[in-house]
């Protein structure tokens, strides 16, 4: 007799684990997109004094706190494991200490409870996180992909489908934030202290480059605007705050012209969407806001809970793929690199990485 396929549920109940960087984050996700309950444990503390996350420290960090949290979450939400129909955990890609923890955690509870693992792409969580919020966003939709590790444009048009239009060939917007607020003496973490600074600042005070506005190839560069910063301030001329806002509109201004060079080349989806840590600054969203109008598209950008790593996207990911049938084998191997388009063409730099 022939094994019968397994049923899946209308709205199933997702539990998240993200791990990949300095973030313990596990959360209940269900198919309706009701966050049952999650919970994040951050590691500012820990990596403050570095100006910086230590992979070592985070790692160690992530192994003390995960199992606590697991139980905190199932006591929030009244529920056993075994409710529970599938296990989804970030797989990669990020600091490989950090993403093994979570995802041998959830290789374990996926054995114990005879439930269904999916190895979740940290970027695929980023990238779908807005359907989360928006039960209206549908595919195919432009996303800008901006944080710590990562700056994309993409196409995504399904689940598993996506395109990559342009990405960073050196530092990704996050990291530039980081670094102009180590330059600073602002502390960790970075891109929310540049931007409260810069609300006080002058944006045309600091005459600062845009790298690769205008050029032929789609993608970006931030390391020029990062050096461009570092003189400026050791300059002696100018005021932080004025530094500040005049980097922060330098990248605004390199965002909206490589997402116009993207549009260029595809036929414009029904709407552009941000995802990723830079997507909680609120002066990057407005902008793209202006963009999205300008072009006649709609725009969508998560709740600021669901832009910074979280477990509620690595569940409603694994909610998505769980939902079309797909799920992993337990000898799925963590991945520090994991590309969403592996049929890419590669870029010069460290666009590799992406």
């Amino acid at each position: 007799m022939s094994e019968m396929p397994p049923i899946i549920p209308e709205t199933p109940t997702i539990l998240g684990i993200e791990s990949s960087c300095d973030e313990t984050a596990v959360a209940l996700v269900r198919g309706d997109r009701t966050i049952i309950a999650e919970r994040i444990a951050s590691q500012e503390a820990e990596h403050a004094p570095y100006g910086g996350v230590v992979p070592e420290i985070a790692a160690r960090a992530h192994a003390e706190r995960l199992a606590p949290m697991l139980e905190a979450v199932m006591a929030d939400a009244d529920m056993a494991l075994d409710d529970v129909d599938a296990i989804a955990a970030t797989a990669g890609p990020g600091l490989i200490g950090g993403v093994m923890v979570g995802l041998v955690s959830a290789k374990a509870l996926a054995m114990a409870l005879g439930k269904p693992l999916i190895a979740v792409n940290h970027l695929e969580g980023h990238a779908l996180s807005p359907r989360l919020a928006d039960p209206d966003l549908a595919f195919p939709y432009m996303l800008l992909l901006v944080s710590g590790g990562h700056c994309q444009i993409l196409l995504v048009e399904g689940v598993g489908k996506y395109r990559r239009l342009a990405t960073t060939i050196d530092d990704a917007l996050g990291e530039a934030f980081d670094k102009t607020a180590k330059i600073l003496g602002l502390g960790y973490p970075g891109g929310p202290k540049v931007e409260n600074l810069a609300l006080t600042g002058d944006a045309s005070a600091v005459p600062l480059p845009r790298p690769l506005k205008g050029s032929k190839e789609p993608h970006f560069s931030f390391a020029g605007l990062k050096s461009a910063v570092l003189r400026a301030y050791e300059s002696g001329e100018h005021r932080d705050e004025d530094i500040a806002a005049s980097f922060q509109q330098a990248a605004i201004d390199c965002i909206l012209d490589r997402l116009g060079h993207s549009l260029r080349h595809v036929e414009p989806p029904p709407a552009l969407v941000v995802a990723g840590g830079v997507a909680a600054n609120k002066a990057v969203r407005s902008a793209l806001e202006g963009f999205a109008r300008t072009h006649q598209m709609t725009f969508t950008a998560p709740p600021m809970a669901l832009c910074t790593d979280n477990a509620a996207m690595i569940a409603w990911a694994g909610c998505e793929r769980f939902h079309s049938g797909q799920s992993d084998p337990l000898d799925f191997k963590a991945r520090p690199r994991w590309p969403l388009d592996p049929n890419a063409d590669k870029v010069r730099g460290a666009g590799v990485k992406a």
